[in-house]
């Protein structure tokens, strides 16, 4: 019997291997019953979860925050190459590897995402409220001038957080 949600959890992945194991239809990879038409994010958390199943997996956080490392400096190289195809196959590296921390330190990635891009939203719309205030247009603005208003919903934001 479980005492703890981890017992839980590991009871279900447990209960899920051998389900996988006894369902040779379709295929024996560890990947099977995994849909391809999940969100990109889902996708990636479960791929990554079946192959620390079976051990392929960083130890601990510091192996996925080395791979992001290392997947920057791809893709940095890749855009300098000015090759369009490279670029994008390494930033999908680069995202992967940032779903794979996410993982590791616990945190479901849809949501982390989903919680920044509200975070630059809110953001955002104090920029268009002080630039409605000081008449200023965004259209028109210098990056330096956004970048101050910017600055300004930060530190507004920040405080009210």
């Amino acid at each position: 019997m479980a005492t703890s949600a981890d017992d839980v959890v590991g009871t279900w992945d447990a209960v899920k291997r051998e389900e996988r194991k006894n369902d040779d239809k379709k295929s024996d990879s560890i990947f099977s019953g995994v849909a391809k038409a999940s969100p990109a994010l889902s996708y990636a958390t479960k791929i990554q979860k079946r192959a620390a199943d079976v051990g392929f997996d960083w130890p601990n956080a510091a192996g996925a925050f080395e791979k992001i490392a290392e997947e920057s400096q791809e893709l940095l190289e890749a855009s300098a190459l000015d090759d369009d195809k490279a670029a994008s196959m390494e930033l999908g590296d680069l995202l992967f590897s940032v779903v794979n921390l996410a993982r590791h330190l616990g945190h479901d990635a849809e949501s982390a995402l989903r919680l920044a891009s509200d975070k630059f939203r809110a953001r955002f719309e104090i920029v268009e409220t002080l630039a409605a205030q000081r008449n200023i247009d965004l259209q028109t603005a210098t990056l330096e001038l956004l970048d101050s208003l910017w600055d300004e919903a930060k530190a507004f934001t920040t405080i009210s957080e």
